[in-house]
């Protein structure tokens, strides 16, 4: 599992948790002046997700007015680009004499190089942030700067891949070992580089790899979206993005997987996730398999206990009574 620090102001006496919370973006972004409407209660959790040199920090909070002035600006500046997926709530910004509001499933992108006021809805807000440092963004110098303050789209282009990348990652660290952290950092690095480029229309400016790597995510995204069909093929995936198939396995290589051991693997992850839900203990085996785009029982049945080395019926049983065993003990700790 991924490192990762929280923070609740509800875990925190009500007198300091509007400090706590200053004090944290501060840390997490820059010095910032920061108020509230809600500061005599305020409500705030952040959790801070370590990708190397990028941090993710999905976090749900009230109403909040962050200032970053001039002489904030003066006195400290980790020149960084902050990026916001707005998941619920709304929010508007103001930088050098000009403003735009941000919706649902938008992208606002400010830096800490500059002085801006940023403003929430009344109701709270979820959001995705990114803290990426400047001199990662592989872009000249001036034009990743020209995205500050623009609104960017979450629901489709680069702007969607970015955003389903990121909601994915906040959603469940689990899967991943402390040792993926940097990869997945150069992974939203890539991404952000990508992003921002289209958004300046500088694409043919971002080097070779970084136009393979984004082209790999758009790929493992198309796959994502399509494991329960079980006619999806190279070919399908590889005309999906205008390429062909030996430039689709070329870049699945590189990754270190061919394309069909990704689907697979793919797949087999998501079987196994649903097979030690309690939720779903009631649905057969094989159907499980065919919603995940495995029709064919047999082949199934040798790819799942070649992958986790029993049969999928035994995993199932080993689950969910392991499942059953922790909840009992919790009641009878509960109980004491």
């Amino acid at each position: 599992m991924l490192h990762e620090s929280v923070l609740r102001t509800v875990d925190l006496p009500v007198t300091d948790r509007f400090d706590a919370w200053t004090q944290q973006l501060g840390r997490t972004h820059a010095p910032m002046q920061l108020a509230s409407d809600r500061a005599a209660d305020y409500r705030g959790h952040q959790r801070l997700i370590g990708l190397g040199d990028v941090t993710v920090w999905p976090a749900t909070f009230d109403h909040l007015v962050f200032r970053r002035t001039p002489k904030l600006v003066r006195q400290s500046d980790p020149e960084v680009f902050h990026l916001s997926l707005l998941l619920r709530g709304e929010g508007a910004a103001v930088w050098g004499g000009q403003q735009a509001a941000y919706g649902t499933s938008d992208f606002h992108v400010n830096g800490s190089s500059r002085s801006y006021e940023i403003v929430t809805g009344p109701d709270p807000v979820t959001i995705v942030g990114v803290e990426i440092p400047r001199e990662l963004v592989a872009l000249p110098a001036g034009r990743a700067e020209r995205v500050i303050g623009r609104r960017i789209s979450g629901r489709e282009g680069m702007g969607a891949l970015l955003a389903q990348f990121l909601v994915q990652l906040a959603s469940d660290t689990g899967p991943y070992r402390p040792s993926d952290a940097p990869r997945l950092g150069t992974v939203v690095t890539d991404l952000v580089t990508a992003v921002f480029a289209h958004a300046v229309d500088d694409d043919l400016r971002l080097p070779p790899d970084t136009h393979d790597r984004t082209l790999v995510l758009r790929a493992k995204a198309f796959v994502h979206r399509h494991l329960p069909d079980p006619e999806l093929t190279p070919a399908r995936i590889a005309a999906a993005h205008h390429i062909s198939r030996s430039h689709l396995y070329r870049l699945f290589r590189a990754e270190g997987i061919s394309v069909a051991a990704y689907v697979r693997d793919q797949r087999l992850a998501n079987v196994r996730r649903d097979l030690a839900d309690p939720a779903l203990r009631a649905m057969p085996v094989r159907a499980v398999a065919a919603r995940w785009g495995f029709p064919r029982a047999a082949e199934f049945t040798r790819a799942f206990r070649t992958a986790y080395g029993v049969p999928p019926g035994e995993f199932r049983r080993q689950a969910l009574s392991a499942g059953s065993g922790a909840a009992a003990r919790g009641r009878g700790r509960s109980a004491k």
